[in-house]
């Protein structure tokens, strides 16, 4: 009896995580027609009370007539999808503690580690594992047409996403509506993203009420903001739709990003060094020729692929720091996410599921 229990429980773990596997994109699910002219599709009214500024009003107003000039939108009918977003004091809220914040310089106390330790985990690395595995036919097809190797475009969808297991559950309409006409800090970035985002909609056919993601916009599998869907995302499977829900047309995407921002095929990310150097600056945009870093006191533990001039990229162990030459294949991920930490835990974790497999 107990064998037909375990059984039974197995079967149904295995159907949840192929019906987790197969669950149909928003895109997919919520795509209408194309013919309404001069605007988006929608589903049906999403009709919430709210009240607006006059000021709120005119901003929203100037947004319609560059949406009505640039891309020949239909003013009543922006008019009526804008009447119809929230407003979201959280993501505000959320957005203030994310601006940088700078302190008094401190000695190493374990940054790095804490950093790498949400990602790089005994539990965590199965799942890159499955996904690296049943997708192992589109990876090796990106690497072939856009250079990028697998462990990169996992690594990628593995620290911004979990391979699509927390994708976001914020409108993005709300979201993007709520930063580009309530958040004065960075109200001209948000009203760009806000509009890439409404000529995705129109272009796919898909209600913009109906799509899910970060509280700042950011979507899909490989949490593209709709700018970079706009120049970077790839119909991958080739079904006549881009879809970052969809994890081929994710793979795809990120490679193209990738390639777009200058990653060389074959080449290496990043060579540990041996030695200190406390006194120089560090960071993925510093330059530093290879003679001034062994005056310094550094050597590195492998080959620069030729490189004379290399980034000089320190992380803090706790009890020490360790030092590593960044070469340009690093710059280009710090392209996706412009933080250091992000760029090494993105190859590194990429490394771990490949050495996992």
């Amino acid at each position: 009896m107990r064998r037909i229990i375990v059984c039974l429980n197995l079967i149904l773990l295995l159907v949840a995580c192929s019906s987790n596997r197969s669950s149909t994109s928003p895109m997919k699910e919520h795509r209408g027609h194309a013919n309404v002219k001069g605007g988006v599709y929608l589903e049906k009214d999403h009709n919430p009370s709210k009240t607006a500024s006059p000021l709120l009003e005119i901003d929203k107003e100037k947004f319609i007539d560059r949406m009505v000039s640039k891309h020949g939108f239909n003013r009543q009918q922006l008019r009526n999808v804008l009447a119809q977003t929230n407003k979201l004091d959280w993501v505000i809220n959320l957005m203030d503690k994310q601006a940088p914040k700078s302190g008094p310089a401190t000695g190493p106390n374990g940054a790095w580690i804490r950093y790498k330790n949400k990602f790089i985990t005994a539990s965590n690395l199965p799942r890159g594992v499955e996904f690296w595995n049943q997708y192992e036919k589109e990876l090796k097809r990106a690497y072939t047409e856009y250079g990028v190797p697998p462990e990169i475009i996992v690594g990628i969808i593995g620290v911004e996403t979990g391979w699509g297991r927390v994708m976001g559950k914020t409108k993005i309409i709300d979201a993007l509506s709520t930063l580009a006409f309530y958040y004065p800090r960075r109200a001209q970035y948000f009203s760009n993203e806000l509009e890439d985002f409404l000529v995705m909609c129109r272009d796919e056919s898909v209600d913009p009420f109906d799509l899910s993601g970060s509280f700042a916009g950011a979507m899909g599998y490989g949490q593209f903001m709709p700018s970079a869907f706009r120049r970077h995302a790839v119909d991958f499977n080739h079904d006549g739709h881009v879809d970052l829900w969809d994890p081929v047309d994710a793979i795809g995407s990120v490679a193209n990003y990738f390639k777009s921002y200058g990653w060389q095929r074959g080449k290496k990310v990043a060579v540990m060094a041996d030695g200190q150097a406390p006194s120089l600056n560090s960071g993925f945009s510093t330059k530093y020729s290879i003679e001034t870093l062994a005056k310094a006191g550094l050597k590195p533990q492998g080959s620069l692929d030729g490189h004379t001039q290399v980034s000089l990229l320190r992380l803090d162990m706790g009890d020490r720091y360790q030092f590593w030459y960044g070469l340009p294949n690093f710059y280009t991920i710090t392209r996706y996410n412009h933080s250091m930490h992000y760029a090494m835990a993105v190859w590194q974790l990429g490394l771990a599921v490949k050495e996992a497999r």
